[in-house]
């Protein structure tokens, strides 16, 4: 079988396949096709499941290059990995709920020349449903981005004055130590549980600049105890590691939203830190509040992994097992 492309000029095709067309190797060797260039036409010939797949991810690609995001080859090998492993195609049924798009989604900026972007379907509706709904949850495993992007989101609603303020919060879990027994301030020792929070916004914002916006309370990185008895008014409130929340800290979290605030609330189920076999929080949260209009649930799985392909293979594994069991 053969699909076709027209390309509208060199630069697509250089972004597409490289500028010294090295990622047609590993296109055709990852979906078993072949990949022709000539003048602006791209032919790409195959089996019709391998190019089926194929040709999804080089529109995909297309699509972002023409937005004006840089494909790099770290950011490739994740997306054939995620496109090959798809067991069904972006129009058919897939485990993510499609959410039908009121606007295009766009919060592509670049901070010191990265481009940060969604990347994938799963993303794309993350994104899509914090636009549309005051309340989202976002379920997975680690490195597919639910925090990140959560965080891109809110810097971006801040600086187009959507939003007064950055509120960015974690339950302090006890793993191993007491938090009594470690040495400093209060701050020093829930800064460690706080830190991925930190290091996500230093990645999209000067450091200067964030300093001077925790100076002013524009932005907040605190436990997830001195949530208790505030009201959260035209702030963007992402909660991370939802997983470590007993059932009363994230009732106590949830009644926090005020007016003109958006929540993201980001969990993986499999890792929850709670001790004594404490109910986790978060799954009661999702089964009770599934119906509640205005509130919206997005599920990753391994194959939305945007680190290192082996993180990919090791969460299959683990998914797998717990499959098995």
């Amino acid at each position: 079988m053969e699909k076709t492309l027209i390309l509208k000029n060199s630069s697509e095709a250089h972004g597409l396949l490289g500028t010294r067309d090295e990622h047609i190797p590993l296109l055709e060797n990852s979906f078993r096709i072949k990949i022709l260039l000539r003048g602006e036409t791209l032919r790409v010939t195959g089996g019709a499941k391998n190019l089926k797949a194929a040709f999804l991810l080089i529109e995909h690609l297309l699509s972002d290059i023409r937005s004006g995001r840089l494909i790099a080859k770290e950011e490739l090998h994740n997306l054939i990995y995620s496109f090959k492993n798809k067991k069904t195609t972006i129009d058919d049924k897939d485990e993510t709920k499609k959410i039908p798009p009121k606007e295009q989604v766009d919060i592509g900026f670049s901070f010191k020349g990265k481009s940060i972007g969604p990347r994938g379907p799963a993303q794309r509706n993350y994104l899509q449903a914090i636009k549309d709904y005051d309340i989202v949850f976002a379920i997975g495993p680690a490195g597919t981005g639910k925090t990140y992007l959560a965080m891109a989101m809110a810097v971006e609603a801040l600086r187009k004055g959507y939003v007064r303020r950055i509120i960015l919060t974690r339950p302090a879990i006890e793993a191993g130590e007491s938090l009594g027994y470690l040495p400093g301030t209060l701050y020093e020792k829930i800064l460690p549980y706080l830190r991925p929070l930190y290091d996500a916004l230093y990645d999209m914002m000067e450091a200067e600049q964030i300093e001077k916006y925790i100076e002013m309370g524009t932005i907040e990185v605190a436990p997830l105890a001195y949530m208790r008895g505030r009201t959260l008014n035209d702030a963007f409130v992402i909660l991370d590691e939802a997983q470590n929340c007993t059932v009363e800290q994230l009732k106590m979290f949830l009644t926090r939203l005020g007016f003109d605030s958006k929540t993201v609330i980001t969990g993986d189920l499999t890792q929850s830190d709670l001790p004594g076999g404490k109910p986790v929080g978060l799954f009661l949260a999702l089964d009770i509040l599934k119906a509640i209009k205005g509130i919206q649930c997005i599920s990753f799985s391994g194959k939305d992994v945007v680190r290192h392909e082996l993180v990919q293979r090791i969460i299959a594994a683990y998914e797998k097992l717990s499959t098995a069991r």
